[in-house]
């Protein structure tokens, strides 16, 4: 047992994709959420940044004695891996999670993967999902709109800007056939609605958020440090930039009302 939170992180709004479901399947852990929304996006940053931020990131979440560092970023799961597999405390990205999922979905060996430039670039999922099968045929597309439309709650099934968009980015990846699709980064969950009407009930989508939220699962119960069984978990929620947009989005997605929980911090002057 163990009663340390659990520190998540993001750029912005697209963790609490993980949050909704660590929430759901871990409801007796306390959790502490970073959303970096000051410097959002950082999937078209120099990977050099990208590390700067992340150490940042997780610094500041160290502050708060986490157990583990749940690293809700596809970009930095990528650029940072590093970083990530050198911390004291168990930690995880999304990159391996994710692709194990899709190696264990696809049926004809054709996985899509749809992601931020700096993962598409990484290859971080291509080598992952080779680690599984070595004749899986990868299609993966760089989608630097999505977080943006996403950070600016643009997310209706109906929102024509944000179906054309994904539209544009899926014709690669069906037209290679693709029966599966890993949402490479924890903002498309946030639009899966969207992308699985364009991309056809036939097409497999990989919840990067949710498989991630399900190793976090696993790795606690493997090391013993679920919280108390009769705990009921509680969530801070910090921002770095204007909390009142971010608790309205956070809100909406996660079915309840945060803004009593969204800080503003400076993490520089907590880290």
């Amino acid at each position: 047992m163990n009663t340390s939170p659990i520190g998540v992180f993001d750029s912005g709004l697209g963790g609490l994709s993980t949050v909704r479901a660590l929430k759901r399947l871990l409801p007796n852990e306390d959790i502490i959420y970073f959303g970096d929304t000051g410097r959002v996006p950082y999937g078209t940053r120099s990977n050099e940044t990208i590390e700067t931020y992340s150490a940042q990131d997780i610094k500041f979440l160290q502050t708060f004695g986490c157990k583990m560092i749940v690293v809700a970023c596809g970009t930095v799961s990528t650029v940072s891996a590093p970083l990530i597999e050198r911390l004291p405390v168990p930690a995880t990205g999304i990159a391996k999670p994710s692709a194990a999922a899709a190696a264990a979905a696809t049926q004809n060996g054709r996985v899509g993967i749809m992601g931020t430039s700096a993962t598409i670039n990484s290859g971080a999922f291509d080598r992952e999902l080779h680690r599984h099968n070595p004749s899986i045929t990868v299609t993966a597309v760089a989608c630097p709109l999505l977080v943006s439309l996403v950070e600016a709650n643009w997310i209706s099934p109906d929102d024509e800007v944000t179906n054309a968009a994904v539209r544009r980015y899926l014709q690669p990846i069906l037209a290679a056939g693709a029966d599966t699709i890993i949402l490479g980064c924890t903002h498309f969950p946030l639009l899966a609605p969207i992308i699985q009407r364009l991309a056809g009930e036939n097409v497999t989508l990989i919840d990067s958020g949710l498989e991630e939220a399900k190793h976090v699962k696993a790795v606690l119960e493997a090391q013993g440090l679920t919280n108390r069984a009769d705990h009921v978990g509680t969530h801070r929620y910090f921002v770095s930039d204007k909390t009142q947009n971010f608790s309205v989005a956070a809100g909406a997605l996660l079915g309840e009302d945060i803004s009593d929980r969204c800080e503003f911090v400076d993490i520089m002057k907590r880290i």
